[in-house]
């Protein structure tokens, strides 16, 4: 018996979310979750790996739905349906590069949800030639590893991070999450106590992977130090394009972690 499809919505809307969720639930799919923000909605695309996302446009916080599911569908191919009470075509236009299967006006209604919801999945799940590999690596391995992984838009700031990386940074979430990653860490040579150059920037600008790995520590900002490897490497979305930037620091005597 094929599993019930399960389903991310994403809007700051409560009403939205609620009216959405029993719509969809009546039709037999299951709520995944929701998320109120676009940042929020990467982080948790990543960790549910839902059927679909129905995203809308407008969101508050630091990123707004349409760079969000870029994001969410380069990074993790999960397919999008986006909601909007917009008309504005210069708007919309950016939501092609998201590659979405659906866009649904409000106020909507039941049979528009769920059809838009059929064919979504149903089109998905049959589309030709889908990437089998994921650009910064395979999202359920991500969360699992020993090792800190950060990803970084062209600006520098994290919109992704495994929970390894949370507890080496020894941070909360909403103290890392769309902060520049030097707010949160910091690189030094470690015979010399200086700080390395911005290894994000140089691999953004180089399109080029970035190594440290003798005399490398890193210092959070708790004033925890450890010694560290760091590789760090531009991410391409489907067109060759510039997308993020990948980070993975790894001990070199680990601690025990839990």
């Amino acid at each position: 018996m094929a599993s019930t499809p399960r389903i991310l919505i994403v809007d700051d809307d409560a009403i939205i979310t609620h009216v959405l969720s029993t719509m969809l639930q009546k039709r037999g799919y299951t709520i995944a979750g929701t998320a109120f923000s676009g940042e929020e909605a990467i982080m948790k695309s990543a960790e549910l790996m839902p059927d679909l996302v129905m995203m809308d446009v407008n969101l508050s916080g630091a990123m707004d739905g349409m760079d969000a599911a870029h994001y969410i569908f380069q990074l993790f191919h999960c397919p999008l349906i986006f909601i909007t009470g917009i008309s504005d075509e210069k708007q919309l236009e950016r939501a092609k590069y998201s590659q979405p299967y659906g866009i649904i006006f409000k106020p909507f209604t039941a049979i528009e949800i769920s059809t838009n919801v059929d064919l979504a999945i149903y089109n998905h799940s049959n589309r030709p030639g889908a990437p089998e590999q994921y650009p910064a690596g395979d999202p359920k391995k991500i969360m699992e590893l020993l090792e800190a992984i950060l990803i970084m838009d062209k600006r520098g700031r994290i919109i992704f991070f495994n929970p390894y990386a949370a507890w080496l940074l020894d941070l909360p979430a909403n103290r890392i999450l769309m902060k520049h990653w030097r707010d949160v860490l910091m690189l030094i040579n470690e015979q010399t106590e200086e700080p390395l150059k911005d290894p994000v920037t140089d691999a953004a600008n180089q399109m080029a992977g970035i190594f440290h790995d003798s005399n490398t520590a890193m210092v959070t900002t708790t004033s925890k130090r450890r010694k560290v490897k760091v590789s760090v490497r531009p991410v391409l979305d489907t067109r060759g394009k510039f997308l993020a930037v990948f980070m993975s620091i790894k001990e070199k005597s680990p601690k025990p972690y839990s």
